[in-house]
């Protein structure tokens, strides 16, 4: 062992880790105890204990509480609309990309950290900056399917920004029920069901100039 290990062990105290490192190790400290508690009955001594270290560590890398759980909030809406915006991207075939967009919504609620429950049943919607990015991940997932809709139907944006808001929707209210429900189908049926659902009413849809 090193001289430095052997301080940290005598002392009782945390290594000391590289900042980047060390933040990471906070966020998901305060991920398990939001998740747990909620927000309003946490404090930032449970998540300082839950970390194993000391609350003016806590402070050095977050000045409050909403400021961890914004940091969370944000970390989870991107990764969000990255996988629905990836599924857009990933392929062609439009059906292939409506299970994209599904699958998408069902491995963010199954992750077994639960940061679903951040983003769509947090108990502090009301506050503005919370709100404000909650919001801005919807716009950006229906608008990631939006585009594929007008490029494919050639309806109008408004028609089908109206069609994307259905799909997300019931992606993550199904996959939402899915999870509450005790997962009593398997993820892969699920989203194999949902997708049939989904494609049986987007495929209806006459391709770019067909209607023409």
């Amino acid at each position: 062992m090193t001289s430095a290990t052997n301080g940290a062990q005598a002392t009782g105290r945390t290594p000391r880790l590289p900042r980047s490192a060390r933040r990471k190790q906070l966020l998901a400290a305060a991920q398990a105890v939001f998740v747990a508690q909620g927000y309003h009955a946490t404090a930032m001594d449970d998540i300082a204990e839950c970390a194993g270290v000391s609350k003016p560590v806590l402070y050095q890398h977050f000045p409050g509480k909403l400021d961890l759980y914004l940091a969370l909030l944000d970390t989870h809406c991107d990764a969000l609309v990255l996988k629905v915006q990836a599924a857009m991207g990933a392929t062609m075939v439009n059906s292939e990309r409506i299970s994209g967009a599904i699958r998408a919504y069902f491995e963010f609620v199954g992750h077994e950290g639960e940061a679903f429950r951040l983003v769509f049943e947090s108990d502090l919607r009301n506050e503005a900056a919370v709100r404000v990015r909650v919001e801005r991940m919807e716009y950006e997932c229906i608008e990631a399917v939006t585009d594929t809709i007008m490029a494919d139907t050639g309806v109008s944006r408004e028609s089908a920004e109206l069609l994307a808001a259905g799909l997300v929707g019931a992606a993550s209210a199904s996959a939402r029920f899915w999870l509450s429900g005790g997962r009593r189908v398997s993820k892969d049926l699920a989203e194999r069901l949902l997708s049939a659902l989904a494609w049986r009413g987007i495929g209806a849809f006459p391709l770019h100039g067909e209607h023409e």
